[in-house]
């Protein structure tokens, strides 16, 4: 038998000790992080920058959320469609602008682009932007297309048209399984229009829903009801803003009604989106809205609620606080 010496003697225990630690970190979750949302506050990225993402939403690729919205730093005119990235819907790093204005077109000088929305085509390969695409005066009211191979890349702008000769102005997509949709407010028949996308979403195939007239359209399937909210026309001022629910959505939907407490102005903001937050523990839902500043459209400000959802009854609380864990998906007030 031989004999271990002291030195020897601690090397094995560290050893063994390193084994157990290894082990022990392999097995036990990881450490939840818990983050503090202040909505209405001015809000910065990594850099230290003021987020310019108005009008926009968010999608998942992976582990990370991606925000992409309108940059109204320098007011109204277009001048970039901007993406971020976080992993705890918190901390968000600017990555680069998607869309830059161009010297003429769609993307020229003095242009309006307004409500960029991205879907991912798991077909093509393809993430596919809708937005706003307008004159200054808001007389063309189409809808603007663009692609891109990776969700926070260069997209290559396709043009824009209007929806089976219908205007389009506030829009926003909706992906049910592998099947798009388009939603845009039609100011000509004052309706809000959905639409079938064709398979490569690039462009619209059918009229399948006419509902009674909104913008900011916004919709959420949430234990197979599907949830459509939008804003009365109140110009930049904040309104009650109000959703419908149906089982299915070319069927019948319900009447309207407002999810916010009443006379709050949906929090003194318009709704843009809502966005499920799938985690290891549950998914949540975030309302997704915009306070606009109409004297200075760079400072407005972003308001984010928790969604709640009872039976088939949506509901916000106007919270200056609230967490939320990315990785499980719990929210807390």
């Amino acid at each position: 038998m031989i004999e271990l010496t002291g030195e020897l003697m601690m090397k094995r225990i560290l050893a063994i000790l390193g084994v157990i630690l290894a082990s022990l970190a392999m097995t036990q979750p990881a450490e939840a992080a818990t983050v503090t949302r202040y909505p209405g506050t001015v809000w910065h990225d990594t850099a230290g920058n003021v987020i310019q993402a108005h009008g926009g939403g968010l999608i998942k690729v992976g582990g990370t959320y991606y925000w992409l919205g309108e940059d109204k730093t320098d007011g109204s005119p277009f001048q970039n469609i901007k993406c971020y990235s976080s992993t705890d819907l918190k901390n968000w790093t600017f990555v680069r602008n998607v869309l830059t204005r161009q010297s003429s077109g769609d993307l020229g000088p003095n242009r309006v682009v307004e409500r960029p929305h991205v879907i991912y085509n798991g077909s093509t390969n393809q993430y596919v932007m809708y937005m706003h695409i307008d004159n200054s005066s808001y007389s063309e009211r189409k809808a603007g297309v663009a692609t891109s191979s990776s969700v926070c890349g260069a997209y290559n702008y396709r043009g824009s048209s209007k929806p089976l000769g219908h205007d389009s102005l506030d829009d926003n997509l909706f992906l049910d399984g592998g099947t798009a949709y388009l939603m845009s407010e039609d100011r000509t028949n004052a309706k809000l229009q959905i639409y079938r996308l064709s398979s490569d979403f690039l462009s619209v195939s059918s009229l399948v829903k006419t509902l009674p007239q909104y913008e900011a359209p916004a919709m959420a399937k949430i234990g197979g009801t599907y949830y459509l909210f939008g804003s009365h026309l109140t110009g930049w001022s904040t309104n009650d803003n109000q959703y419908a629910t149906a089982g299915s959505i070319t069927g019948a939907w319900s009447s309207w009604r407002s999810f916010a407490p009443s006379g709050t102005n949906t929090c003194n903001s318009q709704t843009t989106s809502i966005q499920p937050i799938a985690g290891s523990s549950t998914t949540s839902y975030i309302f997704m809205g915009d306070r606009w500043n109409s004297g200075n459209l760079s400072d407005s400000r972003y308001i984010w609620e928790p969604l709640t959802i009872s039976g088939t009854t949506a509901s916000i609380a106007c919270l200056d606080a609230w967490t939320v864990d990315a990785q499980t998906g719990v929210i807390g007030s």
